[in-house]
């Protein structure tokens, strides 16, 4: 056990029980920091993609008349 560490064990120590548990969350936090996200960010944007429409737009200027038409009236 390297110096650090043993430092850190008897820093956890002097911490009363019921603090134990916000020591544990935090530790938890910081090593949640540096796992490989990389698969959670691919499943993630496997589900924006599915959600994501294809346009079937082909005349732009037409729509955008279509659009003003109906919120501003002629």
């Amino acid at each position: 056990m390297t110096a650090l560490r043993q430092s850190a064990m008897r820093e956890l120590e002097k911490i009363p029980e019921d603090k134990i548990g916000f020591i544990l969350q935090i530790m938890q936090g910081v090593n949640g920091l540096y796992k490989d996200n990389q698969s959670e960010r691919k499943k993630a944007f496997a589900r924006l993609e599915k959600l994501r429409r294809k346009g079937t737009v082909t005349d732009y200027d037409a729509e955008l008349a279509s659009y003003r038409d109906e919120k501003y009236g002629e």
